[in-house]
């Protein structure tokens, strides 16, 4: 260190003794000191210099190396990503499948099951009305045997006198005795 400083000082020297030379030999004084400047950077400088560049060339390729690296992680994670994202694509589409066969499944049996309802309840239409008519018919011959009834009864009561009728009770009783026998 103590040697670049006294050279450096030796340097600063010179162009004074160059100015004050003549004229004509200022511009080979300038040429000299240019020289002797760059001289001295090399024999001092070209160590370090090339050190840096050397280490700056290796923090280069370092970069470089580990930039690449990155690279194809990052491409081996996109190509593995996209294969995850075909592969979900694939399974929402099963699902879907899946789920539109359940769906049509589930309506079949729905209008299977409504269509047997329908099926019973007319069925029990059909019984309810014939029931119905049934229960009609004989409370309608309920109705006409009371009205018969009533009528005979009434035409009895109105052409048969006192002596037919006891002729008509006295053959009742007979026919009852009969019956009693047999």
């Amino acid at each position: 260190m103590k040697r670049l400083l006294s050279f450096s000082t030796l340097l600063m020297l010179i162009p004074t003794a160059a100015l004050a030379a003549s004229e004509g030999m200022g511009q080979v004084w300038e040429v000299i000191n240019l020289l002797l400047l760059i001289g001295v950077l090399v024999y001092f400088a070209r160590k370090p210099v090339l050190a840096f560049l050397g280490e700056r060339r290796e923090e280069i390729q370092t970069n470089l190396a580990s930039s690449e690296k990155l690279l194809s992680d990052a491409e081996t994670r996109l190509k593995e990503w996209n294969e995850k994202a075909a592969q979900l694509e694939r399974e929402i589409q099963n699902i879907r499948e899946s789920a539109q066969r359940a769906a049509e499944r589930e309506r079949d049996t729905i209008i299977a099951d409504a269509e047997e309802t329908a099926a019973r309840i007319r069925t029990g239409a059909g019984s309810v009305v014939d029931r119905e008519l049934r229960a009609a018919r004989e409370s309608l011959r309920e109705e006409v045997a009371d009205l018969a009834t009533e009528l005979a009864g009434k035409i009895l009561r109105d052409k048969v006198g006192d002596e037919d009728r006891s002729r008509l009770v006295d053959e009742f009783i007979e026919k009852i005795e009969q019956g009693e026998r047999h």
